[in-house]
C-alpha cells in the first residue's frame, strides 16, 4: 500500500521561506517520478514542481526562483524548498507519485498516488 505523507506546511509572512517534506512508503520510490501540486481555495489543483527518476527537475513559471525541489531516494523522501513566499503560494500541497518509466510531470492525472496535503497560509 503506498503511503506518501506530507509535513512542513504552517503559516509564514510573505518573504518568508518553509520546507515541505513528503515521506513515501509502500513503492519504489528510486524508480517514480515525484511531484508537489498546489490548490487554493476555489481553484483547480495546479502544478508546482517535479523531479524525475533520473532527478531532472521542472518547475511552474510561478515559482521558478523561488522554490526548489529535491529528492533523497536513501530516505525516500521529496522536498520542496519554498523561499520569497507571497500571499498567492496560499494553498494546500499535494505530493505525487508516478512509477511510469515515461511521465507528463505537470499533469496532475499522470500520477496515481497521492499524499493528504499540508496547508501552507503565507500572509501579507
Amino acid at each position: 500500500q503506498v503511503q506518501l505523507v506530507e509535513s512542513g506546511g504552517g503559516l509564514v509572512q510573505a518573504g518568508g521561506s518553509l520546507r515541505l517534506s513528503c515521506a513515501a512508503s509502500g513503492l519504489t520510490f528510486s524508480t517514480n517520478a515525484m511531484g508537489w501540486f498546489s490548490q487554493a481555495p476555489g481553484k483547480e489543483r495546479e502544478f508546482v514542481a517535479a523531479v524525475t527518476r533520473h532527478s531532472n527537475t521542472y518547475y511552474a513559471d510561478s515559482v521558478k526562483g523561488r522554490f526548489t525541489i529535491s529528492r533523497d531516494n536513501a530516505k525516500g523522501t521529496v522536498y520542496l524548498q519554498m523561499e520569497s513566499l507571497k500571499s498567492e503560494d496560499t494553498a494546500v500541497y499535494y505530493c505525487a507519485a508516478s512509477p511510469a518509466r515515461y511521465v507528463t510531470v505537470t499533469s496532475a492525472s499522470e500520477y496515481p498516488n497521492w499524499g493528504q496535503g499540508t496547508p501552507v497560509t503565507v500572509s501579507s
